[in-house]
């Protein structure tokens, strides 16, 4: 299945659910780069990236803005309702989004799109309702892994290689 979207939670899946906290006031997380690539991939395929999480902080904001994901909704108690909003606004259907997630507020969205996934360190309660359920933990690269069996699935990695590297301007005397 190609979805036209792919949806993420950010929390377990980009990051290894961990919430770190300074002697001061700041939360901390720590991202995996290579969930970039997956996003551009994507991108490069004509599949756009979207962000669905229960946390509200400028963390996950920096990171979309970093990533150029224009889509990001912070703060969700029913990431269905927002993936309804989705369809609406892109004009397509649940079934045709992908979505990975790793915990009990994920389990109604996975139910409810064409493609699901789960990071690996998922409970089985969470990925008994999905299609795969991934090798990499959250944190670990997980989201990259997503894309790429999506991209691969559909025999649109190597186009979506090839248009990053004809993008990309070479180093002037290399």
């Amino acid at each position: 299945m190609l979805p036209k979207i792919v949806l993420t939670d950010i929390d377990g899946v980009w990051t290894d659910g961990g919430m770190y906290y300074d002697q001061g006031e700041n939360e901390l997380k720590k991202f995996n780069t290579f969930d970039s690539a997956g996003v551009l991939l994507l991108r490069n395929a004509g599949i756009e990236t979207a962000i669905i999480t229960g946390e509200k902080n400028n963390i996950v904001k920096r990171r979309a803005e970093k990533l150029n994901i224009e889509l990001l909704y912070m703060g969700v108690k029913d990431k269905v309702r927002v993936a309804e909003e989705i369809s609406a606004l892109r004009g397509i259907k649940l079934s045709e989004m992908a979505y990975i997630g790793d915990d009990l507020n994920d389990i109604l969205l996975l139910q409810k799109v064409g493609l699901s996934a789960t990071p690996a360190q998922s409970p089985d309660y969470v990925s008994r309702h999905v299609k795969w359920k991934l090798k990499l933990s959250g944190g670990e690269g997980v989201f990259r892994e997503f894309a790429l069996r999506i991209l691969e699935e559909n025999n649109l990695l190597q186009k979506a290689i090839d248009t990053f590297l004809n993008h990309v301007r070479p180093i002037e005397g290399k």
